[in-house]
């Protein structure tokens, strides 16, 4: 079988998802802190984002864990960085919007962790 012909399939990336307890709630927080409206909404899965562009989705896990970050008892899996002028300003506002702030602090003068309200760890830097 010849491949000569055959060209590549083209691939663009189009969202992350995470997974939570309650898909509304959790695309309520990332909706206000980001600006971005709801595209795409069942019941159980919850879209956000602009037209053409990537967006951030969220989907209902009927026994979803929170990660325990710092501690590896659950690993966070995976996090997001968002990237802000203000580290302080940004702070209060994501705290403001429901995040909580974990007492360990790796590297508060550059970035600061912060956990969303389905216990996702996420950072803001000024650095990205």
């Amino acid at each position: 079988m010849s491949t000569e012909n055959i060209s590549a399939p083209t691939f663009r990336y189009s969202a992350v998802t995470f997974d939570c307890p309650d898909p509304t709630a959790l695309a309520r927080f990332y909706g206000e802190a980001l600006g971005l409206p709801v595209v795409f909404s069942t019941d159980d899965f919850v879209l956000l984002g602009q037209e053409g562009a990537a967006g951030l989705g969220f989907n209902r896990l009927s026994d979803y864990r929170r990660p325990t970050w710092p501690d590896p008892a659950q690993e966070k899996q995976a996090h997001i960085d968002l990237g802000v002028d203000d580290l302080d300003a940004a702070e209060a506002r994501l705290l403001d919007l429901g995040a909580v702030r974990p007492e360990f602090q790796p590297d508060p003068d550059r970035w600061r962790v912060l956990l969303d309200p389905a216990g996702h760890p996420f950072c803001i830097s000024t650095l990205v």
